[in-house]
């Protein structure tokens, strides 16, 4: 008979298998396609300047401590670094969960069931001892162990596990983008700094020229030579510089303010070394091979690491499908007096039971859980897609840049040496009535505006040469 029961277990279990398994819809399977360039600029050198440190990048030392303070303080940085720990714990949790549950209890209670019941009338009849009937009412007491442990046969949870950890990884590379971006947000706004400055002093210098070129309009002016109204227009044009220095005093506050901000400090003066921005930038840029960006990118990591976290979640709801295999036991004393209670084996009890469970019937549910995750899959393939196309665009984008402002800073250089000239050419040919006090006044403009260009434009070479680290996937190692 004991052999009979466990073939017809054993047939049950073939045919839950069967029908579960049946009609299961296809995974979904989405290629994963770059076909990154084989180089930038058909140059095969794989040296690259991502592989140096950010402090040996960034040579300044007040930016180094700047950016030493926002990795210590910065408050999204903070925010990220606690989703790790989130999914670390995320990670303890699903490993958890492939191996035996296991619990003590302990309980007591009382019961009193009617005399003409068939458990009270045997009750009734009942001696625990030679002239001792069961007690009415029926206290019970119980201290045990348990254990529940369900069958990984499918993997499921090893893959749930599995997808936890990529997940983890993932937010580490999360946080190691955070970083990358956080440097160059940080040295970016500090060469903005350093640019207003700039800008100011070329337009205080600019003030004591057209002080001067007033002083000689006034003169003219008293000489008959020139009217009241070449006297108000110089006198408009310094009023008019003037106010320049209010615009760049409050953007030299906003400036200050939003590195403040970035190194979680209340705001305040921002120290920094003035003759940095006139130091020379790197002749050659080594960006090494776009496939480098694979594993330099931290947001390519990212994406990858999503990407098979995402594929092992298909694996997760693909095994709902199948029969689940558990067990339970256990094992304790039950009395119905704690004199009784450790009494062995009269009051001993135990368990033990086996259980194979499949859906069926009405298995939408598993089968838009499966679904979804295999649309999640398919969209974790173009993310990872669009992320690497992106950085190899980002890094052509800032080569281009850095070459193009090195011509662009060459002709400006040029203009403003010739405006400079010209302003002392224009001041003496109208001392001498040669020349128009316009021609003076469009001049001055032309050099102060060709002066603050200048200064942009080594602003944004310096921008470009952050810009093309950060692409390249330097800063976070």
């Amino acid at each position: 008979m004991c052999k009979r029961n466990k073939k017809i277990l054993a047939a049950a279990g073939v045919l839950l298998l069967g029908l579960a398994a049946c009609r299961i819809p296809a995974a979904i399977e989405k290629p994963v396609q770059h076909n990154l360039p084989a180089s930038y600029n058909g140059s095969q050198d794989s040296t690259n300047i991502a592989a140096f440190s950010w402090r040996t990048w960034f040579k300044d030392p007040m930016l180094v401590t700047l950016i030493d303070s926002a990795l210590s303080n910065n408050q999204e940085l903070n925010i990220v670094l606690q989703e790790i720990e989130i999914s670390r714990n995320e990670i303890r949790a699903r490993k958890g969960e492939y191996l035996p549950f296991v619990g003590l209890k302990a309980g007591a209670g009382l019961e009193k069931v009617g005399r003409y019941t068939s458990q009270g009338a045997g009750d009734a009849t009942t001696e625990i001892e030679p002239g001792k009937e069961m007690p009415d009412p029926l206290p019970d007491f119980l201290v045990g162990a348990y254990a529940t442990w369900e069958a990984d046969i499918w993997h499921k949870l090893h893959n749930a596990s599995k997808a936890a950890v990529a997940r983890y990884l993932s937010t580490i590379e999360g946080k190691n983008f955070v970083v990358t971006t956080l440097i160059a947000e940080i040295a970016n706004s500090y060469y903005e700094l350093l640019a207003l400055d700039k800008q100011l002093e070329i337009i205080n210098q600019n003030i004591v020229i057209q002080n001067n070129a007033l002083e000689i309009v006034k003169v003219q002016k008293d000489a008959t030579r020139v009217t009241e109204l070449a006297v108000r227009k110089f006198e408009a044009e310094v009023l008019k510089t003037k106010s320049l220095q209010y615009d760049i005093q409050q953007r030299i506050t906003e400036t200050e303010n939003r590195i403040s901000f970035l190194t979680g400090h209340f705001n305040g003066h921002i120290p920094r070394k003035a003759e940095t921005f006139d130091q020379e930038l790197p002749a050659v840029i080594q960006a090494g091979i776009p496939a480098q960006l694979l594993n330099n990118r931290p947001d390519i990591r990212q994406a990858e690491l999503a990407l098979k976290a995402a594929k092992l979640d298909v694996k997760v709801a693909r095994a709902q499908f199948y029969p689940s295999l558990g067990f339970s036991a256990g094992v304790g004393y039950n009395a119905f007096s704690p004199a009784y209670l450790f009494r062995t084996p009269a009051s001993l009890l135990y368990s033990i039971g086996g259980e194979l469970a499949a859906p069926l019937v009405n298995r939408n549910a598993i089968k838009a859980a499966y679904n979804s995750a295999n649309a999640k899959q398919v969209q974790a393939v173009y993310s990872y897609e669009q992320t690497v196309l992106h950085a190899y665009i980002e890094v052509a984008n800032q080569l281009a840049n850095i070459g193009n402002l090195d011509k662009s800073y060459t002709l400006k250089h040029q203009q403003v040496d010739k405006l400079v000239q010209s302003i002392d050419i224009s001041n003496d040919l109208f001392a001498a009535a040669r020349a128009d006090y316009m021609e003076v006044l469009l001049t001055q403009r032309d050099a102060l505006e060709s002066k603050m260009e200048l200064v942009e434009t080594r602003k944004q070479q310096w921008n470009a040469m952050i810009n093309i680290y950060q692409a390249l996937g330097g800063g976070w190692n």
